[in-house]
């Protein structure tokens, strides 16, 4: 098992920023498991199956061939039945169902294992909602990146997206399967007044005190 740092928090929390630009500073691969519930979510979608029928939905994702990997900027990729939903994953219609499709919990059973296949291989900066909490509970390194539902919601607003921030977190936080949950021995960083720069170095200001194993100065810059 190599190094897993995992940042967790709420839709518009600045979360997938900051793990991307921590896995950067670090030469870490970086996943984005929201990514891979949107794209369950278009699979879903485009099967023309309802995203409420928990069962048409987990049968649709067994059917389906899943292929992850990374990229050559060592960012999470997902293929189903080999295409590639990168284009679509921020559509209307995938902000307005994601949150039912992730609650399934066959999805989540298959995604997960997906997930945690990453850190097979490298070390990681993976970000979601259940990363401290379910998917790597063992790791010693688990953030919970949040921020004022005000500050969500112009965030949100800023993306051109138009979904419920409270929605969302209702839908996400009550979920059978995983809930978002604040883990245990996670550190909590309030995003809402800090940069991304600032989170990030707020982060490794706390890694540094946890003697995470810091990569040399010259990989602490993007090339």
């Amino acid at each position: 098992m190599h190094l897993v740092i995992a940042i967790d928090g709420p839709a518009a929390s600045g979360k997938s920023s900051v793990a991307r630009a921590l896995a950067y500073s670090f030469g870490f691969a970086y996943i984005n498991t929201g990514a891979m519930y949107r794209a369950a979510t278009w699979q879903v979608l485009r099967r023309g199956v309802d995203p409420l029928d928990e069962a048409a939905v987990a049968a649709a994702m067994e059917a389906s061939q899943i292929v992850t990997g990374l990229n050559g900027l060592k960012e999470s990729t997902i293929t189903l039945d080999g295409d590639d939903p990168t284009p679509f994953l921020r559509d209307e219609a995938i902000n307005h169902h994601v949150s039912n499709v992730s609650t399934v919990p066959r999805v989540r059973e298959l995604l997960v294992a997906r997930q945690r296949a990453y850190a097979e291989r490298d070390d990681i900066v993976m970000e979601g909602r259940d990363i401290g909490s379910a998917v790597f509970p063992q790791t010693p390194y688990k953030f919970y990146v949040d921020a004022s539902p005000e500050v969500r919601a112009q965030r949100r607003a800023a993306q051109g997206e138009g979904d419920s921030i409270a929605q969302r977190d209702r839908i996400d936080s009550t979920r059978r399967a995983s809930p978002l949950m604040i883990a245990e021995d996670a550190q909590v960083i309030d995003s809402s007044r800090l940069t991304i720069e600032g989170v990030v170095g707020e982060i490794i200001g706390r890694l540094k005190l946890k003697r995470f194993p810091l990569p040399p100065l010259a990989r602490l810059t993007r090339e």
